[in-house]
């Protein structure tokens, strides 16, 4: 045997050796494929394009569309500053009971158990992602309530205009009889408060984004 015939053997082997090799290990590997990477940094902590689409796929489950990446990001910022504040406030983790009630609501928002169940497999979110990311939105929410609540004053004047420019429009537009002021008013306010807790929040997240260290990675259309 030629002693470039005997090189050439020793290739192929080697290549064989190479594609059991690759049978074992996972194909990404072999391929060399990126599963996942950092899209942005905060701070010392970091946000992934993981975290980027589960976000999206549970905008898909809630509200039946997702936005684009890059609000998803801004979005997973906001949540990383409301995070960060919760804790140091130490506000408690939700229960399992308000954690089951979130998860009712969110059923109930839909035609049928079954609606609901085909909207979660199309997201591609099993039941223990829906449950975790739930929690995670009671967990922020409940700090925001309790840190702006308290500032956000709702009085009878704007109760009744709510009543008459939106409550009485919109059953009418509906075709219902409208409900009472009286049996409309504490979900008007309630509303209302709900407003300005969210007016509040926008205004203190713009402003501790010029606090914070935050350098975005994300690329808006990768090759």
């Amino acid at each position: 045997m030629t002693r470039a015939n005997i090189i050439a053997r020793i290739s192929m082997l080697l290549f064989a050796c190479l594609l059991v090799l690759c049978s074992f290990w996972s194909p990404s590997l072999c391929a060399q494929e990126v599963i996942d990477r950092m899209v942005a940094r905060v701070e010392n902590d970091v946000i992934l394009l993981s975290d980027v689409r589960l976000l999206a796929r549970y905008q898909l489950l809630v509200e039946g569309k997702s936005e684009s990446d890059a609000v998803i990001l801004d979005r997973l910022i906001d949540q990383w500053i409301v995070r960060n504040e919760a804790t140091i406030a130490r506000t408690p983790q939700p229960s399992d009971a308000e954690i089951d009630r979130g998860l009712q609501r969110l059923q109930q928002s839909f035609a049928s158990k079954e609606d609901y169940e085909a909207r979660r497999k199309l997201a591609g979110l099993s039941e223990a992602d829906v449950r975790r990311l739930t929690a995670d939105q009671i967990f922020l929410n409940n700090y925001l309530d309790s840190r702006f609540r308290p500032s956000v004053q709702v009085d009878e004047q704007a109760i009744q205009d709510f009543y008459q420019n939106a409550v009485l429009p919109r059953a009418k537009s509906r075709g219902q009889n409208p409900p009472s002021l009286d049996a409309a008013h504490d979900y008007i306010q309630e509303a209302l408060i709900q407003r300005g807790i969210n007016d509040q929040a926008d205004r203190w997240l713009k402003e501790s984004h010029g606090r914070i260290h935050v350098t975005k990675l994300l690329e808006e259309n990768p090759a």
